[in-house]
């Protein structure tokens, strides 16, 4: 118990404190390759699935612990992931960066937690489990890429290495304006860690790391995965309900350590401060968080889980999963930013005419 107390808290503040100082949003990112066509934050995130991926595929070819992809419940994937989607637009942030939001001091982030550990709970043990298990009756007997295609898992890692290599490469060698910033405060190290604006490539890095590091930290425990948000979060709603102490395991300690961990680096940084949304972003804020539970729980997985995990081990329903929620995130882009933007405009040019 008391190593998984502490693994689970230090990899939770690990992954806390660098997603807090590098803004590492996957709705921002998600959001913005859509709206102002800026890919960045995904190429990031590539960045890290990369690195996770060969990292844990050599840490399986030296059996420090072995991998199943299981089947693909390919409806379950499909809608849960859209749904989670459009959930992240309303809450504003996904499940690990409303956890994450949540120790800078949002409330509206705490609002969202709270619908999504509510109704995530109810897809794992609730009212809810039978239209899960319902769902994802339907299911395709291959999850694994390289099993589907009969190649070994090492060919697709090496192209998609190569590939990802070459998107930083053009990307790092297009011209950047420099934005010209404030005067710092801090000097040495601590100017690094908690002032200075930090590179979205070398965040997604460390991410990647911390993400490789997570899976024999959480196998040591028991516990065989990687970064988890959605069952982790449950589990503690499921905890403090019943009182069963089988619901704590180290994922439940890993999310509580990203909380901590942002806490801190919000803190240290100067950024936290409690900050009260109005009524319309509290209510999109609850909405959201109970549509990126209901959705989370159906796939399989939030952005983290689906998104940068089971991308990593090169399963269908990872990729298959991060298509639709950026589908999700866009649709719920156009309804929440482009529509009524255009509608503005509109009404603006019947006035002056």
């Amino acid at each position: 118990m008391g190593q998984m107390v502490i693994t689970g808290l230090i990899c939770g503040a690990l992954l806390g404190f660098v997603m807090q100082r590098g803004r590492f949003c996957l709705t921002g990112g998600f959001r913005d390759m859509y709206l102002t066509k800026d890919n960045r934050m995904f190429y990031a995130l590539l960045i890290a699935i990369a690195i996770q991926s060969v990292g844990v595929y050599t840490l399986i070819s030296l059996k420090v612990f072995e991998f199943n992809a299981g089947s693909l419940p390919i409806v379950a994937v499909i809608v849960g992931s859209f749904i989670f989607g459009i959930g992240i637009i309303l809450a504003g942030g996904c499940a690990t960066g409303t956890w994450y939001r949540a120790g800078e001091g949002l409330i509206g982030s705490w609002i969202a937690l709270a619908g999504y550990m509510l109704v995530a709970a109810m897809m794992k043990s609730g009212v809810l489990l039978p239209l899960d298990m319902a769902i994802k009756e339907t299911s395709i007997e291959t999850n694994s890429i390289a099993e589907t295609i009969g190649v070994n898992n090492w060919l697709i890692i090496t192209i998609f290495v190569v590939a990802v290599a070459f998107i930083v490469y053009r990307e790092l060698k297009k011209p950047r304006l420099k934005i010209p910033g404030l005067k710092p405060k801090k000097t040495g190290l601590a100017h690094i860690l908690f002032e200075k604006r930090w590179n979205p490539f070398i965040t997604a890095t460390i991410i990647g790391v911390i993400a490789t590091l997570a899976w024999p930290l959480s196998v040591a425990t028991g516990r065989i995965g990687g970064l988890g948000i959605t069952t982790p979060s449950a589990n503690i709603l499921q905890f403090l309900v019943t009182g069963e102490i089988s619901f704590i395991n180290w994922g439940v300690f890993l999310v509580l350590g990203i909380f901590l961990g942002s806490l801190f680096a919000a803190k240290m940084s100067g950024e936290f401060r409690f900050r009260i949304p109005d009524t319309k972003t509290a209510i999109n804020s609850f909405y959201g968080g109970l549509m990126m539970g209901f959705g989370a729980g159906l796939a399989g997985g939030c952005s983290i889980g689906n998104g940068l995990v089971m991308t990593a081990m090169m399963t269908w329903q990872g990729w298959i999963s991060l298509g639709f929620m950026i589908l999700g995130t866009w649709t719920a882009s156009y309804f929440v930013f482009v529509r009524p933007s255009k509608k503005a405009k509109q009404a603006a040019q019947v006035i002056t005419a």
